[in-house]
């Protein structure tokens, strides 16, 4: 079972690996990989010599050879100047390529976080916690943790070699001894501790990232916490999580510190009196010099650490190996790797059928949930003259708003086909308007980046929505704000509207749009709505509503549905 496991694990690894070191930067990634190898390979041959002449210093003192003490003296010096620059450059180029890796690694995730609209599927349907920590703090941990393991196994390969032949030379007892002893030290370590720290630190990576995860939601729910006083649920929510922290956190460090410290001190300890144990006979006896015993001793020591490599970084593998589960379980969700997905097992499922054209309409559709467990309207068929409103109403709860996400491929659970243009040819406008970070010029354009209205042009329309002082209000249209936090939702509402004028879609679809404003504001804004000539869907529930629509739509909480025609021109 523990095999399987370290295969699968093995398996995962190399499944987010290969995206970088196969991809098209391999050359670069590759050469300095090679690049470090080879100062590995220098700076081992120079740790072999600085042994190798720190025992002939022990050796020169204990026979009082003075010519050769300071001989010896000036060679060690002299290999410790190129040792330690070497040193650092191999530490500096690993961590610039675990930098470059990381940045690499990151851009590809987000492309696929961003691609087919899966963070909305990811944080609707809840299959994957937390996602921000896993790009964040788990693909950094992956890509500096993994090459600081792969560049410390080639050294540790490169010191066997190199202070195993120069042991080997001093005692071979002493060689095998190291290797069974490390064997058995590995084997002990992975089958007492491996699978619960493993699974321990998987779930304190959870429970940490929900905990945070609470503390940012009260942030961003501030004020409405506030006014319904609900302090005392919020703190013992936050505290449960931080129970959950706490008692996993307990169990860990009883594992880590007092199981798995406890043994790896006690194992690494008695390595230190052996050398002396095996060689004092032959110093007594006259057949070694003191010094060889000082130069095997630290031999010894070098090969005793690279080869028990697993002891030594235990505790560091079973985090490590927690995030490549939680990484290679977030890739294979957003299609990274060659994995199957969760959703496959649905593949069977009935979905609604999408026809790019040029206008919206809905034929024979049947929506359901999305975990198909419920039915919200069946049968629909509409079509939207170009030009016109549709006005989508009915009771709380009945698919009106679920209506919506199928129309904009959210949903696509059902039956029947959605006919609709270029999603790029329709804007969206949610009851709660999306607040971006940046300057109110920004904010709104959105979601544009660049426009060619000038300031003159951006302030006309910000008249047209009844916002005509808010550039004078802050200054101007460079200056950032926190603007969830500083419009109230009715000034959300307009700044949204404003949108529909600077970026002038064909089609907008409004959902509870302007359930913040009066009546009159209201008016004024569907005023301009329909003089600028777009086909437009409103769900709404005030009667006023009609005034602005050709057709309305009225789904009942049964599935049914009717359409009727008003007045309005």
């Amino acid at each position: 079972m523990q095999r399987r496991i370290n295969f699968d694990l093995l398996k995962r690894f190399w499944s987010i690996a290969r995206l970088y070191w196969f991809s098209e930067e391999k050359r670069k990634a590759r050469g300095l990989l090679l690049g470090i190898t080879l100062m590995l390979i220098t700076y081992t041959v120079l740790s072999v010599l600085l042994n190798q002449q720190r025992g002939g210093l022990i050796t020169a003192l204990s026979e009082l050879n003075e010519e050769e003490f300071w001989q010896k003296l000036l060679i060690y010096f002299g290999v410790l100047v190129a040792y330690i620059p070497l040193f650092a450059g191999a530490n500096y180029l690993s961590g610039f390529l675990g930098l470059l890796w990381r940045k690499w690694l990151t851009g590809r995730f987000l492309d696929n976080y961003f691609r087919d609209r899966a963070y909305y599927k990811l944080s609707s349907y809840g299959e994957i916690d937390n996602p921000d920590q896993r790009i964040s703090q788990d693909l950094r941990s992956f890509t500096q943790e993994s090459l600081d393991l792969l560049l410390v196994t080639i050294s540790s390969i490169l010191q066997v070699i190199g202070f195993g032949i120069q042991l080997w030379t001093i005692s071979f007892p002493l060689v095998i001894f190291l290797v069974i002893y490390a064997i058995i030290g590995t084997l002990i370590t992975i089958g007492v501790f491996g699978k619960v720290l493993v699974r321990l630190n998987f779930q304190q990576l959870k429970r940490e990232a929900n905990f945070r995860f609470g503390l940012v939601r009260i942030r961003e729910n501030a004020e409405s916490i506030a006014f319904y006083q609900g302090e005392p649920q919020e703190e013992n929510q936050v505290k449960v999580r931080f129970n959950d922290v706490f008692e996993n956190f307990k169990r860990l460090i009883l594992w880590q510190k007092l199981g798995l410290r406890a043994f790896t001190n006690s194992y690494e300890f008695i390595t230190f009196a052996i050398p002396f144990l095996i060689l004092a006979p032959s110093v007594f006896a006259g057949d070694l010099q003191v010094g060889k015993v000082t130069e095997a001793q630290g031999a010894f020591f070098r090969i005793f650490m690279a080869l028990n490599l697993i002891v030594n970084r235990f505790e560091t593998l079973t985090e490590f190996s927690a995030g490549i589960n939680r990484v290679h379980e977030f890739a294979n969700y957003i299609n990274l790797t060659d994995g199957d997905k969760k959703d496959s097992q649905e593949s069977d499922k009935p979905t609604i059928g999408t026809v790019n054209d040029e206008q919206i309409a809905v034929k024979n559709l049947t929506l359901q949930t999305p975990n198909y467990q419920r039915t919200l309207v069946e049968n629909l068929t509409v079509d939207v003259p170009q030009g016109n409103g549709l006005l989508i109403m009915g009771a709380s709860g009945c698919g009106k708003s679920s209506l919506l996400r199928a129309i904009a491929g959210l949903w696509e659970s059902g039956t029947g086909k959605i006919i609709r243009p270029n999603l790029s040819e329709i804007l969206f406008l949610p009851q709660r308007p999306y607040m971006i970070l940046g300057s109110l010029r920004e904010e709104l354009i959105y979601p544009k980046t660049e426009t060619e209205l000038t300031n003159d042009d951006l302030g006309n329309i910000l008249d047209q929505v009844n916002l005509p002082h808010l550039i004078e209000r802050f200054g101007s249209l460079e200056v950032e704000k926190n603007w969830g936090d500083v419009l109230s939702l009715g000034e959300q509402q307009r700044v949204a509207f404003a949108r529909i004028l600077i970026n002038q879609p064909r089609y907008v679809v409004l959902d509870e749009a302007t359930s913040a404003l009066d009546v009159k504001n209201e008016a004024s804004l569907y005023e301009n709505l329909q003089s600028s000539n777009v086909t437009y869907i409103s769900v709404g529930h005030r009667p006023t509503l009609q005034n602005y629509h050709q057709l309305v739509l009225e789904l009942a909480e049964d599935q049914s549905w009717q359409i009727k025609q008003t007045t309005a021109q």
